[in-house]
């Protein structure tokens, strides 16, 4: 119980310490300063911390939020990569040359000592960086068969905000809606400009060309390279002449075997003939044969 005593005395003789040797602070947070910035990856943007002019006894810190917080600005100088591509305008931070990485949302903390203790202020700004496409992975068959269901695939996964995307024959932009398309014979294809998707729901030796897709953003644009689509017509003789060839076989085969059937080759006396002749020629009258031409 004692020593029990003694540890309670001395928690609290440590937070009287703290109460009297640290000043009061209070805050100031209003999330309604709430601030987004855009910026394109690769540009310069500016991290607005809006608070007065720095003073020689104010202390700044900025800190990227999110599963782990990580500082930013901290003791009078930039951390991380920021160090090298960043410069601090009073309570603002310049980024020179920003990336997608950068992307994420930020806090500025502002402590100043007044006469009712340590002041803190803060408000928060969301950061959004703008990616051009990149070059779209195109999934385009070489060889197709007339008359069938053929997809055509576009996809892009750097841009953002994320890209719609158009695709070409021959060089000439196919529309949406291929109804109003005067340079397109085949109006069974849609396209999705979200998805990237070309469907020809069936498809001609008309739609036969080189075929290429863009992927484009408020950034900029990418287009995959061109690639040659066949479209090749069924080969109906061919199949039917195979049909022929299979058919006649399976005939001839059908023959013989009713041919023998008849002949008695697959009867029961047939194999009980021979099985009767082989078990009455004894074993030892062939040895005898044979080594009865030897002696002569």
């Amino acid at each position: 119980m004692a020593r029990r005593s003694r540890r309670c005395l001395l928690l609290l003789l440590r937070c009287l310490v703290v109460a009297l040797g640290c000043p009061k602070t209070f805050g100031l947070s209003d999330p309604k300063d709430h601030q987004v910035i855009t910026a394109i990856e690769y540009q310069e943007v500016i991290l607005t911390c809006k608070f007065p002019r720095k003073t020689p006894a104010s202390r700044l810190e900025w800190k990227k939020l999110g599963p782990s917080v990580s500082f930013v600005y901290y003791g009078q100088d930039l951390r991380g990569d920021f160090k090298d591509r960043a410069q601090m305008m009073d309570f603002s931070i310049r980024i020179k040359n920003v990336t997608r990485n950068d992307a994420g949302k930020y806090r500025c903390e502002v402590s100043t000592p007044t006469n009712e203790g340590q002041r803190l202020e803060e408000n928060t700004v969301t950061l959004e960086v703008l990616v051009a496409p990149g070059v779209p992975t195109c999934n385009i068959p070489s060889s197709v068969l007339s008359g069938t269901v053929v997809e055509l695939r576009c996809q892009d996964k750097e841009g953002n905000p994320a890209p719609m995307y158009t695709w070409f024959k021959d060089g000439t932009r196919l529309l949406g809606n291929p109804r109003l398309d005067a340079h397109v014979t085949n109006s069974s294809y849609t396209m999705n400009t979200k998805s990237g998707t070309l469907q020809f729901n069936t498809v001609s030796k008309l739609d036969s060309g080189e075929y290429y897709c863009e992927a484009r953003n408020s950034v900029g644009s990418r287009r995959c390279r061109g690639k040659k689509m066949q479209v090749d017509d069924l080969n109906v003789s061919g199949i039917i002449a195979a049909v022929v060839v299979v058919a006649l076989v399976i005939s001839i085969c059908g023959l013989g075997v009713c041919y023998a059937q008849r002949k008695g080759y697959f009867s029961k006396e047939t194999f009980q003939k021979s099985n009767s002749a082989s078990k009455a020629t004894p074993v030892g009258q062939n040895d005898f044969k044979h080594s009865k031409s030897f002696i002569i």
